[in-house]
């Protein structure tokens, strides 16, 4: 084919590209399917390269370059504000959308050297356009609104007022020394402040106004059309981080590192907690998801930069409030910290809903998998206080009895402290689900059925109770070390029924452990009591002779009197803590000793040779031994005389 018929050839095509391309991108899809077809229809033929480009047409648009030009050039040089007036903003997108259109659609003929000029020009005043664009962007977002007030109420029909808040339930005045000394016990009235939870998220957020907003997402149509999409995500973020910040920063959360975090005092950090849990109860249902729509109406119909945008808002706060909740999670491990950081656990797991409704893209699903992993973190942290509360009960020493055999201040504080914490039954069924029976095989074929936090429970209290035994071998008379071991059983009885912590450790266990306490009541009366009865037990068979059972008597009854003031006197001094236990023990003494007692004295009385002076010889009537068994486990200043 002659040079001039392959030209004319190639003219055809281009035309054919041309007529059916609606577009740049569609001509070029054709471009591409006709250099597969016919090497001859390559790229570099089939454009304007070497073709004659109609200079009416270079002609048409240098004027309308020029005429854009006088309408825009105005507006990038004035120091009025352009959206000062409607009339002028309306102008300028007109202008703006009419250089963009121009920029397409010449773009493509860009190889030729006079087209190739006047782009440079276009593309030069689409450049200064889109700047003037983004200072337009920034000013309407700094003057739309300020920083959210989040200490003033904004729900829907109020106008003043504060976020609704109310403190936690009550809790048992002992189970809240529990949560707030050591093992040691405590002296301290100071009450540890319980996180207040927000429960009215009913607030509307209008962050800026309505119109602002319209006029946000029509400059941001523009800047994505003229390529400058991530100037604007980048500009509408740096904006909106910082009120999000002010807003956050208003709440009294401070940005704490790890490390400042783990040198506060508790009772810093205890204030941080509660600052944290109110700021991230705001923040994820209230801010964050105000930021989220107002993303989607600024970026509406750019799905990706709306996504980006909120991400790059949001993520200083979150990263923040996930920080925070990390450094609690990797901090001390003393058990007083186990209700703090339960506060934190389950702020975080209550959070889950709105952390996946928010953080699901896929710019910020990291976000959502740090919170996952943290959260997890927690669980872990929770899980070792439990450890180092078992290490502190088989630490506690066994050097120093309790006087008069009282409660010993670790059966108080554990029993508390396991009460207390068993308030949050279910976040510690979640923390211990996955921690299963392999930890405690001693226990594996006992409660085969069991939760692992019932296992848990059941295995500190078989802790609790190996450390009394050996405390109770403190004490040399074993009637005293018998009063210890029911003082402390009966405590733990009595704090386990009508609470979580029995249910978890269940009826049966209860019942043993009752049995377990009537058991230690007989072995006092044995090893307490039984001397005395041997006393008065009273020869059966008769054949003593009158003159030798009367002198025997009246040494049994000397005896009686000097051993029975030697245990009232002794005794007295125990101390039972429980009313009803105390009254227990009285009435199983008075059964067993006054009719013994009762018995030996009229045998005493009826012997001839005793009868005549038997007041003499006998000290107490069957009255004065009730009152001195009443004066008994009194206690003295030295006990422990708290039953709480």
């Amino acid at each position: 084919m002659s040079e001039n018929g392959e030209e004319k050839l190639l003219a055809v095509a281009r035309h054919i590209a041309k007529t059916l391309g609606h577009n740049n991108t569609m001509s070029d899809d054709i471009f591409q399917i006709l250099s597969n077809f016919d090497g001859r229809f390559s790229r570099e033929n089939l454009s304007e390269k070497g073709a004659d480009v109609d200079p009416r047409g270079c002609a048409a648009l240098d004027h309308s370059l020029k005429s854009l030009d006088r309408r825009i050039s105005p507006y990038v040089s004035s120091d009025r504000t352009i959206w000062a007036d409607a009339a002028d903003s309306a102008a300028f997108l007109d202008a703006v959308d009419e250089l963009v259109a121009v920029v397409a659609e010449w773009n493509h003929l860009a190889s030729d050297k006079s087209v190739a000029a006047c782009l440079v020009r276009a593309e030069d005043m689409l450049q200064h356009a889109m700047f003037r664009l983004e200072d337009e962007f920034r000013s309407l977002m700094e003057r739309g609104g300020e920083a959210f007030d989040l200490t003033r109420s904004h729900r829907k029909g109020d106008s003043a007022g504060n976020l609704p808040f109310e403190s936690d339930e009550d809790v048992d005045e002992e189970e809240e020394e529990a949560r707030n000394v050591g093992i040691g016990g405590g002296d301290e009235e100071e009450q540890i402040p319980v996180a207040l939870p927000v429960t009215d998220f009913d607030i509307v957020i209008d962050a800026l106004p309505s119109g602002t907003i319209n006029d946000l997402h029509e400059i941001t149509k523009r800047m994505v059309a003229g390529g400058f999409g991530k100037e604007c995500s980048h500009v509408y973020s740096s904006c909106r981080r910082e009120f999000l910040e002010e807003s956050v920063s208003r709440l009294g959360l401070q940005k704490l590192s790890i490390e400042e975090v783990h040198k506060m005092t508790w009772q810093d950090l205890e204030d941080e907690i509660e600052k944290w849990i109110k700021a991230s109860n705001v923040a994820l249902k209230i801010l964050f998801p105000s930021e989220r729509r107002l993303c989607d109406r600024v970026f509406f119909g750019f799905a990706s930069a709306a996504d980006f945008s909120f991400m790059e808002v949001c993520r200083g706060s979150a990263i923040q409030l996930l920080n925070f909740a990390d450094a609690v999670a990797i901090g001390s491990r003393s058990p007083e910290r186990l209700f703090r950081i339960l506060d934190v656990f389950e702020t975080l797991r209550d959070l889950f809903p709105e952390f996946e409704a928010l953080f699901s893209d896929q710019f910020s699903v990291s976000l959502r998998n740090e919170a996952i992993t943290i959260w997890k973190r927690l669980g872990e942290a929770i899980r070792g206080i439990f450890m180092e509360l078992e290490n502190l009960i088989r630490r506690d020493p066994a050097k120093i009895a309790v006087p008069g055999g009282g409660l010993h201040p670790i059966t108080r504080y554990v029993m508390n402290y396991l009460r207390a914490a068993c308030r949050s039954r279910q976040s510690l069924e979640q923390v211990f689900e996955d921690y299963g029976l392999k930890e405690y095989p001693k226990l594996d074929d006992r409660v085969p059925s069991s939760s692992s936090l019932s296992v848990q429970m059941d295995w500190i209290m078989e802790l609790l109770e190996s450390n009394l035994e050996a405390k109770s071998k403190i004490y040399k008379d074993p009637a005293l070390c018998y009063i210890f071991l029911m003082n402390n059983g009966r405590y733990i009885v009595q704090k386990t029924k009508d609470s979580e912590l029995g249910t978890l450790l269940g009826e049966d266990w209860i019942r043993k452990h009752a049995a377990k306490v009537r058991q230690f009541h007989v072995h006092y009366q044995r090893s307490s009591w039984n001397k005395l009865l041997g006393i008065l037990k009273l020869d059966s068979n008769g054949s003593m002779p009158h003159i030798n059972l009367a002198k025997s008597m009246k040494e049994k009854l000397k005896s009686f009197n000097t051993v029975f003031e030697e245990i009232c006197k002794e005794q007295s001094s125990w101390f039972v803590f429980d009313e009803q236990l105390r009254e227990e023990i009285r009435i199983s003494l008075e059964k067993i000793l006054l009719p013994a007692y009762g018995n030996f004295v009229a045998r005493f009385q009826s012997v001839p040779e005793l009868g005549k002076h038997a007041d003499k010889y006998i000290e107490y009537g069957t009255e004065e031994i009730q009152a001195r068994l009443n004066g008994l486990f009194q206690g003295s200043s030295g006990s422990t005389g708290s039953r709480k």
